[in-house]
């Protein structure tokens, strides 16, 4: 009995050609090919959520605003748009500059620009984060993109959490925020400098590449270089905006339903105070440019817990560990969030207690 052929086309007992319905599979002699695609595509994306929903506000406007009359939500619907005006322009940034990363610059840039030896590239990448006038919310696609052109995962973490807090725009926002107390400037950068390079080192001591799991990008090779870069901003902003979405929303529930005089309580004992302001500024998820003049504000907590508010705030957020999570994967956020915690919240208290 002689083998199958198969190349052979396959047919039925009238020697017909049959078609398996497999969507790959060419239809012989006119028979046609069974459709798997769904009506509407073969998915339903964010964008088509986003624009079922603006339909529905649109036909619904009238009970949607009553609904939102009440103090309570008026209160949740303003700190959720305000989280959302803040981030939304520097999230565009990041993806823009991601874009060009991933699509203009090729991978030799980056053997050139950083050391080969891991262990120092983390603190040049750190460094690096001065040149950059942007929030973490733009920083997440960057360092992404910074992964995927080549770069150790370690020297791009340093980098994601060095550029929210010691760019230049943040500074000088802390120090007009603090005209009486110049060294809350000095005190942020270093500590926010060194917190960087501690998660970078041990990302490299401890970190494992698997933890990591980057999200499928576009086909960049066969487009066009202005083809690639707009492939590149649209999936950026449709996947990291849904999570900023996301975080925004628990941000402004958690300002609803924390009572403000737990805060008065909290102030008068030192280790509460720092801790108490460490996870204020986790709950917050304000973005580093605007969270100066908040710890500014809160003048019941020591100098030394408010700086723990600005290191902790632009590295541990929780619209940062959304995104982290929609970027690099559930098994890295759940390690590298609360890692960072702990280290930003030990460095703060210990620069405050040099500088401060």
């Amino acid at each position: 009995m002689s083998e199958p052929d198969p190349d052979r086309m396959r047919t039925d007992e009238h020697d017909q050609p049959v078609n398996s319905g497999h969507p790959d599979e060419p239809a012989e002699f006119g028979q046609p090919v069974r459709s798997w695609r769904r009506p509407f595509g073969d998915r339903i994306g964010s964008v088509e959520v986003l624009a079922l929903l603006l339909i529905l506000l649109i036909i619904f406007r009238e009970p949607v605003a009553l609904l939102i009359s009440t103090p309570r939500l008026q209160t949740w619907t303003t700190v959720f748009v305000s989280v959302m005006v803040q981030a939304v322009p520097f999230l565009v940034f990041g993806v823009v500059l991601s874009a060009v990363i991933a699509v203009f610059v090729p991978r030799s840039f980056w053997a050139r620009a950083l050391p080969r030896h891991p262990a120092l590239a983390v603190p040049v990448a750190s460094a690096a984060g001065v040149v950059l006038p942007g929030c973490e919310c733009g920083a997440v696609p960057i360092a992404g993109s910074l992964i995927r052109r080549g770069v150790t995962p370690a020297a791009a973490l340093a980098f994601l959490l060095a550029a929210p807090a010691i760019n230049p725009i943040v500074l000088a926002a802390t120090a007009v925020a603090f005209p009486n107390n110049p060294e809350m400037v000095a005190g942020r950068a270093v500590a926010s400098l060194v917190v960087a390079m501690i998660m970078g080192w041990l990302w490299l001591r401890l970190g494992r590449a698997d933890w990591i799991r980057l999200p499928r990008r576009p086909e960049l090779d066969n487009l066009s270089k202005a083809r690639a870069f707009l492939a590149a901003v649209r999936h950026d902003i449709v996947h990291a905006g849904g999570f900023l979405v996301f975080g925004a929303m628990a941000a402004a529930c958690i300002n609803v339903l924390v009572p403000e005089r737990w805060l008065q309580t909290l102030a008068d004992n030192p280790v509460l105070s720092v801790l108490a302001l460490a996870v204020l500024a986790v709950l917050l998820s304000i973005c580093s440019e605007a969270d100066a003049f908040v710890a500014a504000s809160l003048s019941q907590f020591s100098l030394t817990a408010r700086l723990t508010f600005l290191v902790v705030g632009p590295m541990v957020d929780l619209k940062l560990i959304s995104m982290q999570t929609g970027v690099f994967g559930r098994r890295f956020a759940a390690r590298f969030a609360p890692t960072t915690f702990v280290v930003a919240v030990l460095v703060a208290v210990g620069v405050g207690a040099v500088l401060l």
